[in-house]
């Protein structure tokens, strides 16, 4: 009995060690599989929710962003539903974004642009284009005449609740969107092993499925949704006519197509595009220089063979062996089964070829995807870019300044009036300048202005700001340079100001402050500084005029004041006495005349006689005598 209760016992931690162990790898599963993938698809410019023939809601374009919408007649296999655009004029601001709210998470962002008559006249605008930040599309001269310039995808992470997509206008024409996807897939996709890369945004360049007799999207091949439904190109067209190329297909399954997190149709297995026996498959791509890219190559054999070396070949790409001696037997464990292989490297060029050497066989190629690597831009620190989101609402910003999107970021768009430099420590990109003079603000400078504390220049001179300088602005312990001057700031200068040892220039003139300058503006680190504090009449000290001169001049006002407020009140009084004075005499004249006493006495003896006659003429009642009360009876 002993020896079957320590059994038991082992029994039981062995069970509990491995009810523990399956907990763990439960916990690295994706949690949201079963929910499905989050998913918004946008029809921009649209006004109504519309359905596409596969089911999908194309939402209205409503809420997202400012511009304006036109329709436009567009020829697109892909999406044949879209016919209106949202564009961006540059009273709108030179960047403009749409933010999508989503949860945390990795997408597949897809955009599609066009352009017409009502946005730009049907001339091809050129722009340029940011998700999360980082600048991803350049639309250059003559994008419009090659389809795949029209339809982008990226892959990029969410991290902040907020998918955000921004269009940047180069000055030659309108920026123009038809469409926004933005799709989730798994985070680990495209990643290696488990370590989950966010230093790039991975710009897809091609993804073909060779050897399928259609082009089409994942949904079109019965894909699973966290496959992101990503676009397939058929290589039909790569090839020119008559080369030594012949497409293979299967309908057989293909195992380990869609494993997570890479998860793909399985129909891009089940053709492939095979060369003629000892001649090499080559693929050339149009690429940006100096630019990291990832090569991804999708196998499956899709015959028998009677030993696994029948088909061998090395990829080399750009001339660099990355997959020597390829055996899709021998690595993918027998045939109908999936094999993806990787690569990265840099591409100094313009081109970018991917070749099939054959080693013994002929070359058989299933599909593959190329995607430029570009590198994920810094974002603004968050209290930077909170201050200058509440400071774009007191200051009125108008829409023309653009302030949309992330402040700093990309470099080549920062906006209007800010300089950004990066802060070597946190490594965020904070705010150094905030130069808005002469823009016609006319809000106030709150308190958020404090919570730039890297601000080394602040000029919002010649606005019409009002209100007073807050007290915050002492806490900018780098600012060298204040110019709040021409506005219409008033009540009295902080006194915080004298904290801010650094500063050279400070130009408060012209506004409609008063009170006592604080002294630490006068003495000390400010000593030496450029101060100009003229036309604030209000104001006293530190080189204007003296308080106390200021103080006699209010007492003397003062006395003027309440000397003139004295004699007011009495000709007030005189006037007012002297009217009444005329009314009452207005009312005693009709009395004092002749004719009114005459009228007067003339009535009183008209009611006397009356009251005469009838007490005259009134009968006199008299006691009946006894006789004639006999008679009576």
């Amino acid at each position: 009995m002993r020896i079957i209760g320590i059994g038991c016992r082992r029994m039981e931690a062995l069970m509990i060690s491995l009810l523990t162990f399956l907990l763990v790898c439960i916990g690295h599963l994706p949690s949201v599989a079963a929910q499905g993938p989050y998913a918004v698809r946008i029809a921009c410019g649209s006004t109504v929710d519309t359905y596409a023939s596969n089911g999908f809601l194309w939402s209205r374009d409503w809420g997202y962003t400012g511009g304006s919408s036109a329709n436009v007649s567009v020829n697109n296999p892909k999406a044949p539903q879209l016919n209106t655009v949202r564009y961006f004029r540059l009273s709108d601001g030179g960047e403009n974004c749409y933010n999508l709210t989503v949860p945390v998470g990795h997408y597949l962002i897809r955009l599609f642009f066009t352009f017409g008559q009502e946005d730009n006249a049907n001339r091809e605008p050129q722009f340029d284009v940011s998700i999360e930040g980082t600048l991803v599309y350049s639309l250059q001269r003559g994008w419009s005449t090659e389809p795949d310039n029209s339809y982008q995808d990226s892959l990029a992470f969410v991290n902040d609740g907020a998918a955000t997509i921004c269009f940047h206008s180069s000055g030659h024409g309108n920026p123009a969107v038809a469409s926004i996807e933005v799709l989730q897939i798994f985070n680990q996709a495209y990643q290696r092993g488990w370590n989950v890369s966010q230093d790039f945004i991975m710009r897809s360049l091609k993804r073909v499925s060779a050897g399928a007799a259609r082009s089409g999207f994942g949904s079109d091949f019965q894909a699973d949704p966290w496959g992101g439904d990503r676009y397939w190109e058929s290589d039909i067209s790569l090839f020119l006519p008559g080369s030594a190329v012949a497409p293979i297909s299967t309908n057989l399954t293909i195992k380990n197509a869609a494993v997570y997190p890479n998860i793909y149709p399985e129909a891009i297995f089940q053709t492939a595009t095979a060369a003629n026996p000892g001649q090499s498959l080559s693929y050339t791509l149009p690429v940006e220089s100096n630019l990291q890219y990832s090569v991804w190559i999708y196998l499956a054999e899709l015959a028998t063979f009677t030993a696994p070396t029948d088909r061998v070949f090395d990829i080399v790409v750009n001339g660099q062996k990355v997959f020597p001696a390829v055996d899709i037997m021998e690595m993918a464990k027998g045939s109908y089964s999936a094999l993806i292989l990787n690569a990265t490297l840099l591409v100094e060029g313009k081109t970018l070829t991917i070749s099939f050497n054959p080693i013994k066989g002929n070359i058989a190629v299933n599909a593959f995807e190329v995607y430029a690597l570009v590198p994920t831009e810094a974002a603004t620190s968050n209290t930077n870019l909170w201050a200058l989101q509440v400071l774009k609402q007191s200051l009125s910003i108008p829409a023309r300044l653009g302030w949309n999107g992330d402040p700093c970021v990309p470099q080549l768009h920062p906006w209007f009036g800010i300089d950004c430099r990066r802060d070597t420590t946190s490594g965020f990109w904070i705010i150094d300048g905030l130069d808005l003079d002469s823009q016609g603000l006319q809000g106030v400078l709150g308190d958020e202005i404090g919570s730039l504390t890297g601000l080394q220049n602040l000029n919002i001179s010649h606005n019409l700001l009002q209100g007073p300088i807050p007290q915050s602005i002492g806490l900018l312990a780098s600012l060298v340079t204040l110019d709040l001057s021409y506005n219409r700031m008033n009540e009295s200068i902080p006194a915080s100001l004298g904290n801010l040892t650094k500063l050279q220039k400070v130009f408060l003139n012209d506004n409609q402050l008063s009170g006592e300058v604080p002294h630490s503006l006068g003495a000390g680190a400010l000593g030496g500084a450029n101060l100009n504090l003229a036309n604030n009449d209000g104001l006293c000290g530190v080189g204007i005029r003296s308080c106390d001169e200021l103080k006699q001049g209010s007492r003397a006002g003062i006395i003027v004041g309440v000397l003139l407020g004295s004699l007011m009140a009495f000709l007030f009084g005189y006037v007012y006495y002297k009217r009444r004075q005329n009314i009452a005499r207005a009312q005693r004249l009709p009395r004092d005349a002749p004719y009114a006493k005459a009228r007067t006495t003339f009535v009183r003896d008209v009611q006397l006689a009356r009251t005469v006659l009838t007490d005259h003429f009134k009968p006199v009642y008299r006691e009946p005598t006894s006789s004639q009360t006999s008679q009576l009876l």
